[in-house]
């Protein structure tokens, strides 16, 4: 079983301890230069960092700031339902509604004897987003435990009620008093002669956590990547809900414009760059466009597609748009065998030559081979232009927000994020222009980037150093962060560009084999899609 350090990294480094903003030059820090305390809760918090050194060029910190806040409590936060007095009457419940459904709702629950009360939620101004009245929801009681708070949730679904148990700390108040649990991988390309890459592990249809990634690597440090796809609903789980470059190799197309971490020559420069593709699948007489790469057709987590795709084009985050006309290519990398179902499929071999066409469409791929899968309309595109023994060519072209070419090599590794958290220094967050604004919604926006949660964040500070960040979450011990929060902690961390990738339940750091932070799911460490690693060098 692996090993879990949930509590302070016990190390030979360097330990800090200090009250207020001011905090002394740690070991991975500029000579003379001072670092910044974490701009978290009041202002004269103590906050500790402990730093060690990993490999040369590659150091570990850990940054407590805080403890726990006796103003904090436990509650239960009532699901709103629609009512006569909401926008839409047949909307589901919900947790943030209007102040009308608020109100109805916290009358009621008067009546059957709750102590309810009506807050208004308001969140802060982003980069494209005006912020402000998310919406009202109806809190019942404040208690001292997470166990009483479940008890009256138990008394509320008895009495007819939805809801769920929520801890106070976690709102996000600019005043609170913590705790908060850091941890902070510094690659500098000065000294760093291992190598940063991102793995998906045997291959793409499945998921693995990211210890495990780590051990069969020998990586010295890990932490999870990019969002995935985790329910088979939503496709094949595993599959990156978004672009997936490994070793120079273009395995999942973006979500048009979303950010992504690029990862040029092992870890010795790092970008944010928004990034957009085209596919196209050539025979000696045709061309035809491709819509994904290995991934189930039909579904495309996190939307961001193409035209025709339902209900957007645009991407929406943690939802999976439509499409019923696709043609998706599928390399050795995707698994065992190709998604199953109605449509056609042109099975290549090593040299891309045809060897079969199969309707419905799926199966086990030859040694070395790829495939190409049509539905609906795009069949017969496919059948028309690929022959038992001819040869077909599948060619994919990465673009940034420019249109220019991205350039990959081996050493090049790319994983999908978003929101951006900051760019050219500044706090740049784009929650409306990477889908985490749902239209008509409010309760997925207060749940996902308002409320505090675990966080895993990357970026690239002005001396070229790639920096891997996680927040514990979902705890007592850990608030978590919002995402504002999240882009104030890199900014403040010296980075010059930063984006947030996969948390909640998917946040993990490995260090020497060990998970160093604590998982916030409760069966344990989650699997995810795909790991960033940092390897030692090659002798």
């Amino acid at each position: 079983m692996k090993k879990r350090l949930c509590g302070a990294v016990a190390v030979l480094g360097v330990v800090l301890a200090v009250t207020g903003p001011p905090v002394q030059a740690s070991a991975d820090s500029r000579p003379g230069r001072p670092a910044t305390a974490l701009p978290l809760g009041a202002p004269d918090l103590t906050e500790t960092r402990t730093t060690r050194t990993l490999q040369p060029g590659v150091t570990l910190t850990r940054i407590v700031r805080g403890a726990v806040d006796p103003s904090h409590h436990w509650t239960v936060e009532a699901s709103i339902p629609g009512g006569g007095t909401s926008p839409d009457p047949d909307a589901p419940p919900a947790t943030l509604k209007d102040r009308a459904s608020a109100d109805e709702l916290a009358a009621e629950l008067g009546r059957e004897g709750f102590r309810a009360r009506v807050e208004r939620v308001t969140t802060p101004r982003t980069a494209d987003y005006a912020g402000g009245t998310l919406g009202w929801r109806v809190r019942i009681g404040s208690f001292g435990s997470q166990s009483a708070a479940t008890s009256e949730r138990t008394r509320l679904r008895a009495a007819g009620f939805t809801g769920s148990v929520t801890y106070t700390g976690w709102d996000g108040g600019t005043a609170d008093r913590g705790p908060w649990r850091v941890d902070v991988l510094t690659i500098d390309p000065r000294s760093f002669r291992g190598r940063l890459d991102a793995t998906y592990g045997p291959d793409l249809e499945n998921r693995e956590t990211t210890s495990a990634l780590s051990d069969a690597a020998g990586a010295t440090a890990a932490v999870n990547a990019g969002f995935f796809v985790l329910d088979p609903r939503a496709g094949a789980p595993g599959d990156p809900a978004g672009v997936g470059v490994y070793d120079g190799g273009l395995l999942s197309e973006p979500v048009s414009g979303r950010p992504a971490l690029v990862v040029h020559d092992n870890g010795r420069r790092t970008d944010v760059t928004r990034l957009t593709w085209q596919g196209r699948v050539t025979t000696r007489h045709t061309s035809l466009r491709l819509d994904g790469i290995n991934r189930v057709p039909g579904l495309i987590r996190n939307c961001g597609g193409g035209a025709g795709d339902s209900p957007t084009a645009l991407p929406l985050h943690d939802v999976t748009c439509t499409n019923p006309d696709q043609l998706v290519a599928f390399t050795p990398e995707y698994g065992r065998s190709t998604p199953q179902g109605e449509g056609t499929e042109a099975v290549l071999d090593a040299h891309g030559r045809v060897v079969e066409l199969r309707t419905p469409r799926g199966g086990p791929l030859p040694s070395g081979g790829s495939s190409v899968q049509a539905t609906g309309r795009r069949v017969a595109d496919l059948t028309a232009s690929a022959r038992p023994g001819d040869r077909l060519h599948l060619g994919t072209t990465l673009l940034d927000d420019r249109g220019h070419r991205v350039p990959a090599s081996s050493g090049t590794d790319i994983v999908n994020a978003g929101p951006e958290l900051v760019r050219d220094g500044r706090l740049h967050v784009t929650p409306a222009t990477d889908g985490m604004v749902h239209p008509g919604d409010p309760s997925w926006y207060y749940g996902w980037v308002h409320k505090r949660n675990p966080r895993t964040l990357a970026g690239v500070d002005a001396a070229g150093r790639t920096v891997l960040v996680t927040a514990d979450g979902r705890s007592t011990d850990a608030l978590g962060l919002s995402i504002t929060e999240a882009a104030e902690v890199a900014r403040s961390l010296g980075l010059r560009d930063a984006v947030n990738l996969d948390g909640g339940g998917s946040t993990t750091m490995v260090a020497n084999g060990a998970v160093i932070n604590d998982p916030s799911d409760a069966a344990g460490e989650r699997p995810v899609g795909d790991a960033l690693l940092i390897l030692p060098r090659r002798d």
